[in-house]
């Protein structure tokens, strides 16, 4: 699972990284509420850590941004000083999932966080489509073209992260990360994991959709979508 901690107090932002990292998620940040905005549309999350005081722009200019028009759904809660009702309020009105009131325990965020995505998780079923392949991610189904694939959980992953991008490229250095942290193994290992899912969601198939964007990493087109990769 893979956080967003958008907090402006370096002490606290760390505390959290640290906390939710030994828990076993991974965690992006950011400082400001513009920087944080701007991870928020263009990366996947699937939670959301909102301070409401921030520089820029606020947690409740931020959270109403991502509701507005339906653009994003990803759970966020709410962290602030500010405990009237009033507050709570127009936290829940501008789309947050949950509001916790500083000073507060790290076990509790964590419980929070826990209770939010087992809430959000049930709510949607959650399933990924790239042209004509399928990805159920509870089920954990891939079909192509209506035939079920079988994939290792290298594969999985890989998928997975390269079909909530699609057609967007995602880098060698982000898989390698998804998939290895901060340890990845000595050689081009992602080449051939890259290499064994091509050969089980493309080759039988007369579209390809897994693309090599030469310098840049790896895409998944629909087999209209052209350019710059092969």
């Amino acid at each position: 699972m893979r956080i967003l901690v958008i907090e402006d107090n370096r002490d606290i932002l760390t505390n959290i990284m640290e906390y939710l990292g030994m828990k076993g998620y991974i965690v992006d940040c950011a400082m400001d509420g513009l920087s944080g905005l701007h991870l928020a549309a263009v990366e996947h999350f699937d939670l959301i850590v909102l301070d409401l005081m921030l520089p820029v722009i606020d947690g409740y200019e931020i959270c109403r941004r991502l509701r507005e028009d339906g653009k994003s759904t990803v759970p966020i809660i709410m962290l602030t000083a500010r405990d009237t009702l009033d507050d709570r309020l127009q936290g829940f009105t501008v789309g947050a999932d949950d509001y916790l009131v500083k000073p507060f325990a790290l076990s509790e965020l964590v419980a929070r966080i826990e209770a939010v995505l087992r809430r959000s998780q049930s709510a949607v079923k959650r399933v990924l489509e790239v042209g004509d392949l399928r990805y159920d991610l509870d089920a954990r189904e891939v079909y192509r073209a209506g035939h079920l694939l079988k994939l290792t959980p290298v594969g999985y992953k890989l998928l997975e992260a390269l079909m909530r991008k699609s057609p967007a490229v995602v880098s060698r250095e982000k898989l390698e990360e998804l998939l290895w942290q901060d340890d990845p193994p000595d050689g081009d290992v992602l080449r051939s994991h890259i290499h064994q899912l091509r050969q089980i969601i493309d080759r039988p198939f007369p579209v390809p959709l897994l693309r090599t964007v030469h310098g840049a990493g790896f895409r998944l087109v629909d087999g209209i979508t052209q350019g710059g990769a092969t």
